[in-house]
């Protein structure tokens, strides 16, 4: 059975727009102003690794499927040769080898993607898919990379929903300049407590 785990770069305001750049926003490349050092690099190498699939919407997608075909390195290597889905209602075809749209209701293609897939299935951006996927539970962990900025305006990861969604923090550190990666995990029964 796969796991949904959402990776956000955000800033302290909870704004996860462009932060690599490509997009019209006004503050587009946001992170790379801010050093995330060696161990930084590190995490988000592992991670890839670690991963089986990337999950994203259709303009994380776009831009990803644009941007790493012609990359060469180890890092756009595994994103290039692992299996991709990409959430979709206009998407009839996805280009970028290994992809599989999803056109149909996200709750059902994700619950059924959990459970064909094995290992971390894990979604980058996308942030209307990402706040459906954390308001019908289906998210498993939840990794923030929380850059020391606020940028008063853009995207935020965070939307409505319909209830609370209680989280337990399971790891956390400091990395570059001041940079907080924030691991969690949803707190499914009300009496799970640590």
């Amino acid at each position: 059975m796969g796991r949904i785990v959402i990776t956000e770069f955000v800033s302290l305001d909870g704004v996860m727009e462009a932060p690599g750049g490509g997009e019209d926003y006004e503050h587009a490349g946001w992170t790379f102003e801010i050093d995330r050092g060696a161990e930084g690099e590190k995490f988000k190498l592992d991670e890839t690794f670690a991963s089986e699939a990337l999950l994203l919407g259709r303009v994380t997608y776009e831009g990803f499927a644009a941007a790493w075909p012609s990359v060469e390195n180890e890092f756009a290597d595994k994103f290039n040769s692992m299996p991709k889905y990409v959430v979709s209602s206009t998407l009839e075809t996805a280009e970028w080898n290994n992809s599989t749209v999803l056109s149909g209701d996200v709750v059902e293609e994700v619950s059924k993607l959990k459970q064909e897939q094995d290992g971390d299935i894990v979604v980058h951006g996308s942030a209307r898919l990402a706040q459906a996927l954390i308001e019908h539970d289906l998210v498993d962990e939840l990794r923030l990379m929380v850059f020391p900025v606020v940028l008063g305006s853009g995207k935020r990861l965070f939307g409505d929903t319909s209830n609370k969604k209680r989280l337990r923090l399971t790891d956390s550190k400091t990395v570059g300049d001041g940079v907080a990666i924030l691991i969690y995990e949803p707190v499914r029964d009300p009496a799970e407590t640590r």
